[in-house]
């Protein structure tokens, strides 16, 4: 039995995923800053998913909450980074600096720390499978949320990077794009970002199951040969798989600048 690790797993899309890998034999570990809500993920698993109370920006939570669940599940296969927030919505020049840092340190330095913490024992066991929520934000500007653009495109990145330095060691990165799902993060954000509130008014959002249905197909190793690619929810991903020469001879779904 494999055994995963979701951080932001208290509430929301990480929730959905939590639950949804352990509904398939995953042993599962959830992690968040709120212990009441990851002791009601654990609750509405019936008991089958661990539940970690930590701070994914704090080194030593994340070394503490990594140990935990090698320790009570064993080693770790998956890691499903995320834990994330909104930042300041808010014109660049007017936002906290504060704040807007924070969402760096949270979006961008939370899974950098996680992945630093589980790589080691995926390296000794010769696998392993992580995946970053990254954001379609991570892909173009949005008015009004620059700390989370640039976050999330920090984070598109260094999956790219992670991917490429841990394929001799036989583990995969993949960020992906979760689409709009109905969070307390969206619902904050539905107000000052009209993009978001058009996609929610289009019918255009998803689940967390649909969120889920994604994870599960990357952790399956379906797409192992396209480790670094950015996978979206609304896209066809058997489709993107079957292609995979194509995608890989044109350079497809990374972050690349496109010259004349």
């Amino acid at each position: 039995m494999s055994t995963a690790l979701v951080t932001g797993g208290g509430r929301g899309i990480g929730r959905g995923i939590a639950l949804r890998l352990a509904k398939e034999g995953w042993k599962v570990a959830v992690a968040a800053r709120s212990t009441d809500e990851v002791a009601e993920t654990a609750r509405l698993s019936g008991g089958a998913i661990l539940a970690v109370t930590a701070d994914v920006s704090r080194e030593e939570d994340v070394r503490a909450m990594t140990a935990q669940t090698e320790r009570d599940l064993g080693g770790i296969d998956l890691l499903v980074n995320n834990a994330g927030i909104g930042g300041p919505l808010a014109p660049f020049l007017e936002a906290s600096p504060d704040e807007w840092w924070k969402t760096l340190e949270v979006n961008l330095r939370g899974p950098y720390l996680c992945c630093r913490a589980v790589l080691p024992g995926m390296i000794a066991q010769g696998s392993g499978r992580i995946v970053n929520m990254a954001s379609g934000a991570g892909t173009f500007p949005i008015p009004d949320m620059s700390a989370y653009v640039a976050s999330k495109t920090a984070l598109i990145r260094l999956s790219e990077q992670l991917a490429v330095e841990m394929k001799p060691h036989g583990i995969t990165v993949f960020p992906i794009r979760p689409g709009v799902v109905r969070t307390a993060m969206v619902e904050q954000a539905r107000g000052a970002v009209p993009l978001i509130q058009k996609i929610l008014d289009e019918g255009q959002d998803v689940t967390p199951d649909v969120v889920a249905e994604l994870v599960l197909f990357l952790a399956s190793g379906k797409a192992d040969q396209l480790s670094g690619r950015l996978f979206s929810v609304n896209e066809d991903v058997d489709e993107i798989v079957r292609r995979a020469e194509e995608v890989e001879s044109g350079n497809l779904y990374v972050l690349r600048s496109r010259r004349l």
